[in-house]
C-alpha cells in the first residue's frame, strides 16, 4: 500500500494561503501575511501530529509539511496532510494534499503556496487508520479588529458521588464561556492529557472508570484563544455482582504475499465485550516486552519480523481479561516494477514470390516481463482498429496491405509502447472472397459524401465497415437506411470492431448524407436498380447477351456468346458523373473482360458504321474493367485504345468482390475512381488512333462527342461479369 502511494507522491497545491504560527500548539503570530509560513510536522505517532499551528491570518501563506527523521519518524512511515473539502462547516476553498515520506526525494519535507480566508479549515491524515490525526486552524481578518481579550471560561462537574467524592457509573462536565468584544466564536475539549481536541456541543459524560481528565478551550471571533484549562476527577464502578471478566479477540489484516506474510505493514484490529458492568479499557503492546497502551483504534505495525501483538482488556467492575497476543510476519515490499514488458510478433504463412502471404498469414504476438510482476495481458489491433485481448494467432486472410498492431501491459500496471507488423495478402490457398456487399478500401468510413473520420477497417467477416453500410444501394426511406446503420454498427460495437464514439460518427453521418430521404438523390438518377422495369429500359445489340439475376444485378454471357453491348437509348449524357459496380465473375481461373462505353451516338443505322456494338466502340470511348496480370495490356480504369492504366494502379480486387466505379466526364476530361480512389484521368484532345490500320477513329481528324449515350460491354460466356446500381447525374 505504501508502495503505491509514494508512487503517488501526491502534491496538490491548494487555491488559497495564509499566515500562522508554527511549532506545537503555537498561537497566532503578528507576521505580515505575505510572510505566513505555517508549519506542521510528524513522528513515530500515528494518533496525532508532532507539532501544528493552530491560528493564523488571513492572505497567503506558505504550508510547511515535514515528515522526517529530523522530526522524529524512525520507522519511514508516510503521512498525510489533508484540508478537508467536504464538511460545510469548514472553509472548502483549499485544496491541498501532501504525502511525506522519509524517504521521498524531498527528504519528507514538502512546501505549498496557498491562500487562506477567514474561517475554520479542518485537516487530518489521510491513509487508512489514522483519522485521529485531526485538527482545525482557525483563520481570522488580517489585525484581528480592536478585539485582543481571549473569552472567560469555566466548567462544572455533576453526577452521583460516594463518600470518597468519586462519581459513581459517570461523571458530566459542562463547559461555558463569554467574550464581552467580539462574541465566542467555538468551545473545544479533549479526554485526556492525550486526547483530541473536539467541537463541545453538550455536556461531555465520561463513564470510564478511573481517574479522569476533561481540558477545554474557547475561541472568539477575532481570533483570540483563551487559555487550556482541564477538570480532573474520578469515576467509580457502580455496586455490582460482575465477576467476570470481558471477552477479548483480535483480527489480523493487510497485503500477503504468497507465504502469507504481510507486505509492508499489517493491522491488528482488537475488539472487547462485556456482558456485565461493561468494558472500561483496552490495551495493547507491541512485542514481549513492549510497553502497555491506550487501545484507540486499529494497531498498524511496519517493523520487518516476526511480530506479536498483545492485548488485555477490564471491565467497570475491575475483572480484568487475561493477556492474549496474535502473531504474524511483515515483510518488505518488493522492488517497484517499473519496467513495461518486452513484445515481439511473428508472420507464418505461404509466401510467393514478391513476398505476399497466399491465401491467409498468421500472426503470433510473444511478451515476457523482466521487471518481476508479470505480464498482465496482451492486446492487438488489425489495420487501425481498437485493441482487443490476444488470446490466440490471428489469422488474416482478406487480400490486400494489413498492419497488425501489439502491445502488452504487466502486473504493475506498465504497458509498452505499440509495436507493429506489415504485410501483404493475396488471394489463393482455397480461401474464398468474402460475401461483402461492396468493395470499398477507402481508408475512412464514408458515407454517401459526408466522411466520419472512422478507420475503414477489416471486420471479424473479412469485410471493410464501409462496405457493409451499403451507401450505395437505392434506399426507399432515410429511416430504413438509418436502421441499416444502427444495426450495422452495433453488430460492430458487439464484435470489438468499433467503440461508442465511433459508433456515433457513423450515425450522424448516415443522418447528414440524406440516403434515402424523399427527392434526396444527390442529383443521381437510377437507370438499372433493383426494380425490374429500369432494366427493360436497356437494349441489347450485337452479340452476348445479359440475364437479370434476382438482386437487380445483371450478369454477361450466361445464355448467349459473343461481343456485344447492352445500352441505355433513352436519352443522351454531356457533363457527367456514373456511379456503378461491377464484379469479375469470370468460371475457374480466368478474368472477366468487360467496359463501360459513354459518349457514343445513335447506333442504329450509323451512316459510317452499321455494326451497333462497333459505333460505340469507335465513336465513344470504353473504360476498361479487366483484372487479369495478363493478356489485354488495357487494365481496370483505361480509356481503351487511348490511355492505358497497368495492373497495380487498377488496385486489382478478389474475384467475386464488387467495385465501385465512378466515371466523370467534364468537357473532354475523364476521370475514374475505383472504390473512392482516383485511378486514372484523360484529356481527349485528338491525335490518339485506336485502329491505326484503318485510320477511322474519330481520334484522327478532331471530332469529339460533347454528348452521347451510355452502354455496358459482354465479350463472351468465358469472359463473364456482373454490373448492378447503375445511376447517372449530370453536371
Amino acid at each position: 500500500m505504501w508502495a503505491a502511494l509514494l508512487a503517488g507522491l501526491l502534491l496538490v497545491l491548494g487555491l488559497q494561503t495564509t499566515t500562522s504560527a508554527a511549532g506545537t500548539r503555537e498561537g497566532r503570530t503578528s507576521q505580515a501575511a505575505a510572510a505566513q509560513v505555517l508549519t506542521w510536522t510528524a513522528g513515530d505517532d500515528i494518533t496525532k501530529y508532532v507539532s501544528f499551528p493552530e491560528t493564523a491570518v488571513a492572505g497567503a501563506a506558505t504550508i510547511v509539511f515535514e515528515n522526517s527523521a529530523a522530526t522524529g519518524n524512525t520507522t519511514g512511515m508516510p503521512h498525510t496532510l489533508t484540508f478537508s473539502t467536504s464538511d460545510p462547516e469548514y472553509n472548502t476553498d483549499v485544496q491541498l494534499n501532501i504525502l511525506a515520506n522519509p524517504g521521498d526525494d524531498q527528504g519528507g519535507k514538502h512546501t505549498a503556496e496557498v491562500t487562506l480566508s477567514p474561517g475554520r479549515y479542518f485537516y487530518h491524515c489521510t491513509i487508512p487508520g489514522h483519522s485521529s490525526m485531526t485538527g482545525v486552524l482557525t483563520v481570522t481578518e488580517g489585525g484581528g479588529g480592536d478585539d485582543t481579550t481571549a473569552p472567560e471560561t469555566s466548567a462544572k462537574v455533576t453526577g452521583t458521588q460516594n463518600a470518597e467524592g468519586q462519581y459513581v457509573g459517570a461523571a458530566t462536565v459542562a463547559v461555558t464561556a463569554t467574550d464581552e468584544g467580539s462574541g465566542v466564536d467555538r468551545i473545544e475539549y479533549a479526554v485526556g492529557a492525550d486526547g483530541a481536541w473536539q467541537p463541545y456541543t453538550a455536556p461531555v459524560v465520561v463513564d470510564q472508570v478511573g481517574e479522569q481528565t476533561v481540558r477545554y478551550r474557547a475561541f472568539d471571533k477575532a481570533g483570540n484563544a483563551a487559555a487550556e484549562k482541564s477538570e480532573t476527577f474520578t469515576v467509580a464502578a457502580p455496586p455490582t455482582d460482575d465477576t467476570t471478566a470481558p471477552e477479548t479477540s483480535a483480527t489480523v489484516s493487510g497485503e500477503k504475499d504468497a507465504n502469507g506474510d504481510y507486505i509492508d505493514m499489517a493491522t491488528v484490529t482488537v475488539t472487547a465485550s462485556d456482558t456485565g458492568s461493561g468494558v472500561n479499557t483496552i490495551e495493547y503492546a507491541v512485542g514481549s516486552d513492549g510497553a502497555w497502551q491506550p487501545y484507540t483504534g486499529p494497531v498498524m505495525v511496519h517493523q520487518v519480523g516476526e511480530q506479536t501483538v498483545r492485548y488485555r482488556a477490564t471491565d467497570k467492575a475491575g475483572n480484568a481479561a487475561a493477556e492474549k497476543d496474535v502473531r504474524f510476519t511483515v515483510v518488505a515490499a518488493p522492488p517497484q516494477d517499473t519496467t513495461p514488458p518486452v513484445t515481439g510478433a511473428t508472420v507464418k504463412g505461404t509466401k510467393n514470390s514478391a513476398g505476399a502471404y497466399v491465401g491467409s498469414a498468421e500472426v503470433g504476438v510473444s511478451a515476457t516481463d523482466e521487471g518481476g510482476s508479470g505480464v498482465a495481458g496482451t492486446e492487438y489491433s488489425l489495420d487501425a482498429g481498437p485493441y482487443l485481448a490476444y488470446t490466440a494467432p490471428v489469422v488474416v486472410d482478406r487480400a490486400g496491405r494489413h498492419t497488425v498492431a501489439y502491445r502488452a501491459t504487466d502486473k504493475a500496471g506498465n504497458t509498452s509502447e505499440p509495436l507493429s507488423v506489415s504485410f501483404s495478402v493475396v488471394s489463393g490457398g482455397g480461401v474464398p472472397a468474402p460475401g461483402c456487399p461492396e468493395y470499398d478500401e477507402r481508408l475512412t468510413v464514408i458515407v454517401g459524401t459526408v466522411d466520419t473520420g472512422v478507420p475503414n477497417r477489416v471486420t471479424n467477416n473479412r469485410c471493410r465497415i464501409n462496405e457493409l453500410i451499403e451507401d450505395e444501394k437505392e434506399w426507399t426511406s432515410q429511416a430504413l437506411f438509418i436502421k441499416h446503420v444502427g444495426e450495422v454498427t452495433a453488430a460492430l460495437k458487439a464484435e470489438g470492431v468499433v467503440d461508442q464514439r465511433e459508433v456515433k460518427a457513423v450515425k450522424q453521418a448516415a443522418r447528414a448524407s440524406g440516403i434515402g430521404t424523399p427527392g434526396q438523390t444527390d442529383g443521381y438518377r437510377t437507370i438499372l436498380g433493383e426494380d425490374p422495369a429500369t432494366f427493360a429500359k436497356w437494349e441489347q445489340v450485337g452479340g452476348g447477351s445479359f440475364t437479370r439475376n434476382e438482386d437487380g444485378s445483371i450478369t454477361s454471357g450466361t445464355t448467349k456468346d459473343g461481343l456485344g453491348m447492352l445500352w441505355f437509348p433513352e436519352r443522351t449524357y454531356g457533363d457527367f458523373s456514373l456511379k456503378l459496380q461491377w464484379r469479375d465473375d469470370a468460371p475457374g481461373t480466368a478474368n472477366a473482360n468487360g467496359g463501360v462505353f459513354v459518349r457514343f451516338p445513335q447506333i442504329h443505322d450509323h451512316p459510317e458504321e452499321p455494326r451497333p456494338e462497333w459505333a460505340a466502340i469507335k465513336y465513344g470511348h470504353e473504360i476498361q474493367a479487366f483484372d487479369s496480370p495478363s493478356g489485354d495490356m488495357y487494365k481496370s480504369g483505361s480509356i481503351y485504345g487511348f490511355d492505358r492504366v497497368g495492373l497495380a494502379g487498377a488496385q486489382v480486387t478478389e474475384k467475386g468482390t464488387w467495385n465501385d466505379y465512378e466515371i466523370r466526364v467534364v468537357d473532354q476530361h475523364f476521370s475514374v475512381f475505383r472504390n473512392g480512389v482516383l485511378i486514372n484521368e484523360f484529356d481527349n484532345t485528338g491525335g490518339q488512333d485506336f485502329y491505326p490500320a484503318r485510320g477511322d477513329d474519330p481520334g484522327t481528324d478532331g471530332r469529339r462527342w460533347a454528348a452521347g449515350y451510355i452502354g455496358l460491354q459482354v465479350h463472351s460466356t468465358s469472359d463473364v461479369i456482373s454490373y448492378r446500381d447503375v445511376r447517372v447525374k449530370d453536371l
